[in-house]
């Protein structure tokens, strides 16, 4: 296994030290640091200087097809106690699997984002480059512009978050307007995912 993927250590909280799960057909850039109980699916591109660390939140899952670009940070709360027992609001669940962090399938992950578990991106999503995600959840074919803030709050499906906004409350996130026809980041991610898997492939090529 390369030195930037190593399995976390044993700390008082977690007794396990585990390494990271990662498909043979994604590409970990060696400038990126996967630690941890981290599983990584199919044709993921991780990008340099990128950092998903399940070391303290865990654990981390970044599914089929997503990307994760230069300097994105993945990191979460601590979810276990130090009596072995879990800590249920630093925890999500996605179809029964507990996790500190997950990110679905066809998701994009600009440059610069921040997801800090407990956290859930689902599929077809597009964070922008400097979002934050903490306490959150973000629904399925959504976008965050660039400098988003999500904390605490769930948005729905199809919405956006217009850049540099800081959504703090579910009022709020409800409120948020739905991707219309002509909206100008709709295909985005689409474009962005297509580019990444690409990269993915030809990285391994190599």
């Amino acid at each position: 296994m390369p030195e930037n993927v190593e399995a976390n250590p044993v700390t008082s909280w977690n007794p396990e030290s585990k390494h990271p799960e990662i498909s043979e057909t994604a590409y970990i850039h060696p400038q990126a640091t996967v630690i941890g109980a981290v599983s990584i699916g199919e044709k993921v591109m991780v990008a340099p200087y990128a950092s998903v660390r399940g070391d303290e939140g865990l654990d981390i899952r970044v599914d089929d097809h997503s990307n994760v670009q230069d300097a994105v940070i993945l990191h979460g709360r601590q979810t276990i106690d130090q009596n072995g027992n879990p800590i249920k609001e630093n925890q999500v669940e996605v179809d029964g699997e507990n996790y500190s962090i997950y990110i679905g399938k066809r998701v994009s992950l600009a440059h610069q984002a921040q997801v800090h578990g407990p956290a859930i991106v689902f599929d077809n999503v597009f964070v922008g480059m400097q979002t934050f995600v903490y306490k959150a959840t973000i629904g399925k074919n959504s976008v965050l512009e660039p400098k988003a803030c999500v904390i605490g709050a769930n948005v729905p499906e199809n919405r956006y978050v217009p850049a540099g906004v800081v959504i703090t409350s579910q009022e709020d996130a409800d409120a948020l307007p739905e991707i219309y026809e002509g909206y100008p980041f709709m295909h985005t991610n689409d474009e962005v995912v297509e580019v990444n898997v690409e990269l993915a492939d030809g990285y391994n090529q190599r």
